[in-house]
């Protein structure tokens, strides 16, 4: 299987070209996100992508970090957020575990909030990420993230995306039902503050989690 980064490059200008699928639940994740943010609250978000949810909730904040482990997805980013001429927004080439690493490395205050938007069910370690998210936030900062859970209801999909991996064309994909990520994200050590589905027909799962 093609690696994840190589993945997304190769996968990067089709996607920024792709219309958003389902526009009212994409409006109603930005709605519930960006009344959680305040404009000082300094963010960091992972996985994302070429940075259209960046640039829509950066007004709302102090600071907002975007990274992403493509570095093409990265590359329009930041050609998005110099045609808008976005002030307050970042975009970074990171890992999970990379992400935010260097700010706090260099005195940089833990984040207030960190956003993970279609990304954990591509995790390939869930806990190890939940946990490398856990250590970017300061004490009673939040998780806010929106997961596919296909145990829930796309079971019959996995063996087609088993298929499509072993020729390159899908990453990987987690399988886990809702429940499941309810519970990993409170074994990580979070409290979940808000639970929706985003869409309902698609098992989405919307999350606003605490760090305690």
């Amino acid at each position: 299987m093609r690696r994840q980064d190589e993945f997304w490059d190769k996968a990067a200008r089709k996607y920024a070209a792709d219309p958003i699928r389902d526009e009212a639940s994409y409006r109603r994740t930005l709605e519930a996100t960006a009344a959680r943010l305040t404009p000082q609250d300094r963010v960091l978000e992972v996985g994302c992508g070429t940075g259209t949810t960046a640039l829509r909730l950066a007004a709302g904040t102090g600071s907002y970090l975007g990274t992403d482990i493509s570095a093409e997805m990265i590359a329009i980013a930041n050609e998005k957020a110099a045609a808008a001429g976005a002030g307050n927004v970042a975009f970074r080439k990171a890992s999970v575990t990379e992400a935010g690493q260097a700010e706090m490395a260099a005195g940089a205050p833990p984040f207030d909030a960190v956003l993970a938007f279609n990304m954990l069910h591509m995790a390939e370690d869930l806990p190890a990420t939940l946990a490398a998210l856990r250590a970017r936030l300061k004490t009673g900062g939040l998780l806010i993230s929106k997961t596919v859970c296909l145990k829930s209801w796309g079971w019959y999909m996995l063996p087609l995306i088993k298929a499509m991996q072993l020729v390159g064309k899908a990453p990987h994909v987690g399988f886990f039902s809702i429940a499941e990520l309810d519970q990993a994200m409170v074994d990580a050590g979070f409290r979940i503050l808000e639970a929706e589905l985003h869409p309902a027909s698609r098992k989405a799962r919307f999350l606003v989690a605490q760090k305690v």
